[in-house]
């Protein structure tokens, strides 16, 4: 409709003014609720070309316009701003068009698409995931579907966290309080078990930092002089050095954790092409470093230690290799960027990671850059704000964290619950009752996550987000379910519709209020993907099927008597539907057929 709009639009201003009116000059929005209209071109621009006042210069163009464009019935102008009504037979000729295409929506990569890699979820395998990795985990899938149908060859790729003093820390209290117990032994999940034994390990150093502290050290200079932390410190460089025994303790607690992990991604609904591993990629940065140094990018300390000097950027100096040799986690980056530019030859890189390491990824691409590799350009950090729960923030070292497992069971328990109190699984055999509860919970728990400005922190209560009125998943995934009951019970009637515009069809606000919305959907995909953002495809989803909702309450679809005019609306409720189901799919959340 807008490519409609602005090539009657430059005629106009061809013909009236003799001059040609760029992009830059026209500037096409959907008309404010507030006024009448659909489309209001902003005039002030193309005064200059007219040399009329901007209310001159709107009559005149709308003038044009109407009289020589069937599509545009009326007009009005406000100002300098030209609202121009569609007429309702347009809308009608626009849904068959949208009907008619079985992908609508939907791009696919064409000559010249560009490669994106998403990294997203990194866990560390000294813990379970939680609900920040949740929200890391719900935004990066959610995007690679988006940047996918805007068009784009999307790689999903995860980097685990695998190796570090942090890690040590859970292997060295495995191997003091352990008592070679095992996930089996104990019945847990492994991810849960080697977690124990990260808090664990706090707990036991907290023990020997009080009485440091009490002695007169700094709590800085107690933690790091604590034996515990010295201990895990050793043992790190035992790892990095190839100590058979530790390497064996280390394979078979992340392995432990894998098997945990696997499990919670599979409850979440998400999936990788290609994991990556940090025990892999530091060695390659590492080399990196080394080489870099060689071509005098960066410094050797006295200690031996090697640094970046970014202060010409307004930054500081980076650490990318302890005096000992040890990598730090900007050495493991660098390595895994190479890596991958390597595997798949990207245009964009993005990196959803959380706000609090805006900084560390400033410093990644402008190391990549200074050491001259330039696809750096295309590295990209998305960054999100927490998520926080009533009660405030969650701490991994204190085991006060919200497990994403816990969080997952939950939901569908309270699905659950409300389901039966509402009556809504009247009819269902168990298998079906279960699996409905499950799409309920998990839509619920993805749609409260994905609808918030990605950029914004957030405050996760699992009671608001199930509910099957208001801005929720659940009421989204029921006006599907309502969408193709009708649907249903029209091909069980033998009641069928075709694609033919019906040229007596005139649809009434309600009906135009959806077709506009359903217009607005290919636009919205390729806005979603250039800005990073699944809240607009949330909100949307909200919108329509509130305006769908609306329709439905106020007129009747099998029951119309009309026979174009129900083929007309059976039309409009599949194509919602399919819309409906197409966004939630984005969204990675499933669109349950009955609910």
């Amino acid at each position: 409709m807008e490519k409609l709009l602005r090539k009657g639009i430059r005629e106009a201003v061809r013909s009236l003014y003799g001059a040609d009116a760029g992009d830059d000059l026209l500037q096409i929005q959907k008309t404010r609720r507030e006024f009448e209209g659909d489309f209001t071109l902003v005039v002030f621009p193309l005064s200059k070309i007219s040399h009329h006042s901007p209310e001159q210069t709107a009559n005149e163009i709308g003038e044009y316009l109407t009289q020589r464009i069937d599509a545009i019935s009326g007009f009005n102008v406000i100002k300098g701003f030209l609202n121009l009504t569609i007429s309702p037979s347009e809308w009608t000729t626009r849904l068959d068009g949208m009907h008619a295409v079985s992908n609508y929506g939907f791009f696919e990569p064409g000559p010249g698409a560009e490669t994106v890699v998403i990294e997203y979820s990194s866990p560390n395998t000294n813990k379970p995931l939680h609900l920040g990795h949740i929200r890391n985990n719900l935004l990066g899938y959610s995007l690679s579907r988006i940047c996918a149908a805007a068009g784009n060859n999307v790689i999903r790729t995860n980097i685990v966290n695998d190796r570090g003093i942090h890690i040590c820390k859970s292997m060295l209290a495995w191997q003091q309080y352990g008592n070679g117990r095992t996930p089996d032994s104990e019945g847990m999940k492994g991810d849960h078990f080697v977690g124990d034994y990260y808090v664990l390990f706090e707990k036991k150093l907290r023990e020997q930092i009080e009485p440091l502290v009490a002695a007169g050290s700094t709590p800085e200079e107690a933690r790091e002089n604590a034996p515990l932390m010295q201990e895990a410190r050793s043992l790190l460089l035992k790892w990095e050095a190839g100590d058979p025994e530790t390497v064996n303790l280390w394979q078979m607690m992340n392995s432990w954790v894998y098997k945990g992990f696997d499990v919670t991604y599979r409850a979440l609904g998400v999936e990788f092409d290609k994991i990556y591993y940090e025990s892999d990629t530091y060695k390659v940065g590492k080399e990196i470093v080394l080489h870099s140094l060689e071509e005098g990018h960066l410094i050797r300390r006295e200690d031996g230690s090697v640094w970046i000097d970014l202060t010409a950027d307004k930054l500081d100096q980076k650490l990318l290799l302890r005096s000992d040799g040890t990598a730090v986690y900007m050495t493991q980056d660098l390595g895994t960027a190479v890596i991958r530019y390597n595997d798949y030859h990207f245009d964009r890189h993005i990196y959803v990671v959380g706000n609090e390491q805006n900084y560390h990824f400033q410093v990644l691409a402008l190391t990549l850059l200074r050491m001259g590799y330039e696809w750096a350009k295309g590295l990209h950090h998305f960054s999100y704000g927490m998520v926080e729960l009533p009660e405030g923030k969650m701490k991994s070292r204190e085991g006060t964290v919200v497990d994403a497992d816990d969080l997952v069971t939950e939901m569908i328990a309270t699905a659950t619950a409300m389901s039966q109190e509402l009556g809504k699984l009247g009819g269902y055999s168990d298998i079906e009752k279960n699996n409905i509860c499950r799409q309920i919970g998990l839509g619920a728990l993805k749609y409260f996550i994905l609808k918030v400005d990605p950029k914004k922190n957030m405050t996760f209560n699992p009671k608001e987000s199930i509910d099957f009125n208001g801005n929720t998943g659940p009421f989204i995934q029921y006006t599907y379910a309502r969408i193709r009951s009708v649907l249903k019970k029209a091909e069980d009637t033998g009641v069928t519709f075709s694609s033919r515009k019906d040229d007596n069809v005139i649809p009434n606000q309600k009906e135009i209020s959806v077709i506009k919305l359903l217009n607005d959907f290919p636009g919205l995909v390729r806005e979603a993907a250039a800005e990073l953002s699944p809240a607009l495809i949330a909100n949307y989803c909200y919108e329509l099927a509130r305006e769908f909702n609306q329709f439905y309450h106020d007129y009747s679809i099998l029951g119309e008597e009309d026979g174009n005019l129900r083929s007309f609306r059976l039309r409009l409720s599949e194509l919602t539907g399919r819309v409906l189901g197409k966004a939630l799919f984005l969204l990675g959340i499933e669109a349950p057929e009955r609910m």
